[in-house]
């Protein structure tokens, strides 16, 4: 490479048009599509069942499940989103990965061994245990569907930006018609391997990807000396750096008491969330027992832990060797950071090698997404609630592949809107819903006796109305605006602005008082027979007895 990216990109334009080579891009990235393809193929040979689709035939060791979640974790808001983040904000940004991490001792500690003893194939299983079945279980499926959608936003938005940097594309057709593209790649690999080879693209996708940033971490080490030091010392004194500020808080959220209490309800929102996303919960069953599943959270806090730290190195040294006013003025802003640093160390070669590791992560995280929605609905919805449990396997899986084609076409659309968002801000947005929403009648249901239907139905549907609507009114939806006057909300026109709600994360509000709602719920009224019911769900989400049965059933 004979120049650097400072004097390259001084434009989003040139950004787009002197990345890389799009030819030897397009090549890695047909080259994953065929392999990953190849996988799925020969792992849908033994999609029979609904256990087959849904749960892989619960066939994955500990270890392998654990890979699996790590790369069903590990999105495209870790490893682009993050190092974006750090790179612009640097400590503040660096907030993220500690949220994420810290999160799974929640799902470890409370939800992962009790979850997989009591439910079979959903969240909504574990919920309609010992509860009224079909209002719950409606109201488990809405959550879900609710949860993955704005998962869904922040991967697509993370493959628009990607791919247009590395395809030279600047218009907004453009980009759109690469979401289109991610969205049909995902509906292809769910309707084909449905959960087992999700599972396997995953393994391979969190093997690449943690590989990746390792050959990043090591490269950008090396041109300090190896000297952390060095490396923040470059970052702070970088053109358009925030300074000092990056190797404290105050980046991002110390400039007023607006921002604190948004870092508070980010931060309550990424500790709390990861134990009530579906798509995560939904691997426990994965495997073919409570032990398993234990193991496997272990297996991937190892793994995620490890990454968090390579993420630190790269964000901090695409701020240092990039520099913030270019990567603010490549086409996905923060998220093109990684990217970015990868050609400015590696030039074409390895910058087509990081992109398609962060193109394979974004597939595999939507088709996870895709296959846990479309499971919420068919199973949930479809055979428990509508059929009333008179429905053969066959077709209740042929509703979930049908499911798989709406929920695709409703995430393009989506994250045609979302395109240019920051995508580790857009997945926190999916934690508050699910910390809202899912979290606290998850807990009730496992640790309190006296918790009754209406307290779930009033905790889950009070948790994920509150959030969608302060989402909504909110400045991630309209009136925020950056120094220049640009909007940074998803709603581009300036001149639109409706929110009147100030927080972005709408965690701090939303979940005390799904708390509180699941608590007043259950006070206000009980339900004949639901002791009995609880102490039977507490001997098995402990000890794990009869849950082979409910697996069988």
């Amino acid at each position: 490479m004979t120049t650097s990216l400072t004097t390259a990109l001084p434009t989003a334009s040139a950004a787009s048009t002197d990345i890389g080579n799009p030819a030897v891009n397009i090549a890695i990235f047909v080259a994953f599509v065929a392999v990953t393809l190849t996988v799925v193929l020969r792992a849908s040979r033994n999609n029979r069942t609904a256990a087959d689709f849904y749960a892989g035939g619960r066939s994955f060791t500990g270890g392998q499940n654990g890979v699996a979640i790590a790369g069903d974790y590990l999105s495209a808001a870790s490893f682009l989103g993050i190092a974006g983040a750090i790179a612009l904000y640097g400590y503040d940004g660096f907030l993220y990965s500690i949220g994420f991490l810290v999160a799974w001792l929640v799902a470890l500690l409370l939800v992962a061994e009790l979850l997989r003893n009591t439910g079979r194939f959903t969240m909504a299983d574990v919920l309609s245990f010992r509860l009224r079945e079909r209002p719950v279980r409606t109201a488990a499926a809405i959550s879900t569907l609710a949860v993955s959608f704005f998962y869904l936003l922040a991967q697509m938005a993370g493959a628009g930006g990607l791919v247009a940097l590395l395809l030279g594309i600047d218009s907004r057709a453009g980009q759109n018609l690469v979401i289109a593209v991610v969205g049909a790649l995902m509906i292809l690999y769910v309707l084909i391997g449905g959960m087992k080879g999700t599972t396997w693209v995953q393994i391979i996708k969190a093997c690449l990807l943690v590989a990746g940033a390792a050959v990043m971490t090591v490269w950008v080490l090396a041109r300090y000396g190896f000297n952390l030091s060095d490396l923040l010392g470059a970052a702070v004194s970088a053109p358009g750096s925030a300074g000092e500020t990056l190797l404290g808080p105050g980046a991002q959220y110390g400039g007023s008491e607006i921002s604190k209490l948004n870092f508070l309800s980010l931060s309550l929102a990424l500790v709390l969330g990861t134990a009530g996303l579906p798509h995560v919960l939904m691997r426990f069953y994965t495997v073919p027992s409570s032990q398993e599943a234990r193991k496997s959270v272990v297996w991937a806090i190892w793994i995620i832990g490890i990454f968090y730290l390579f993420t630190l190195v790269i964000g901090y040294g695409a701020g240092a060797l990039v520099g913030p006013d270019v990567i603010r003025a490549a086409p996905g802003r923060a998220n093109s950071a990684a990217p970015l640093l990868a050609y400015e160390l590696g030039g074409t070669i390895l910058l087509g090698v990081i992109a398609a590791v962060a193109f394979a992560t974004i597939l595999a995280v939507v088709a996870g997404l895709a296959i846990t929605a479309s499971a919420s609905f068919a199973h949930d919805i479809y055979a428990s609630v509508l059929k009333k449990g008179d429905v053969s396997p066959e077709r209740e899986v042929r509703v979930a592949r049908a499911t798989v084609v709406v929920i695709g076409a409703v995430a393009i659309v989506g994250g045609i809107f979302a395109n240019g968002q920051n995508v580790a801000f857009l997945v926190a947005l999916a934690f508050a819903v699910a910390a809202s929403a899912n979290l606290p009648t998850i807990l009730y249901s496992l640790f309190w006796r006296r918790f009754t239907t209406r307290g779930a139905l009033w905790s889950t549907y009070g948790g994920l109305i509150s959030c969608l609507v302060l989402i909504a009114f909110s400045p991630v939806v309209s009136g925020k605006v950056d120094e220049n006057g640009v909007s940074l909300s998803m709603i581009r026109d300036t001149g639109v602005d409706f929110s009147w709600f100030p927080l972005e994360n709408p965690g701090l509000v939303t979940i005390p008082l799904a708390f509180f709602l699941g608590w007043l719920g259950s006070v206000t009224g009980r339900e004949s027979g639901n002791e009995k019911r609880a102490a039977e769900m507490e001997v098995r989400s402990l000890t794990g007895a009869g849950a082979e049965k409910a697996v069988q059933h």
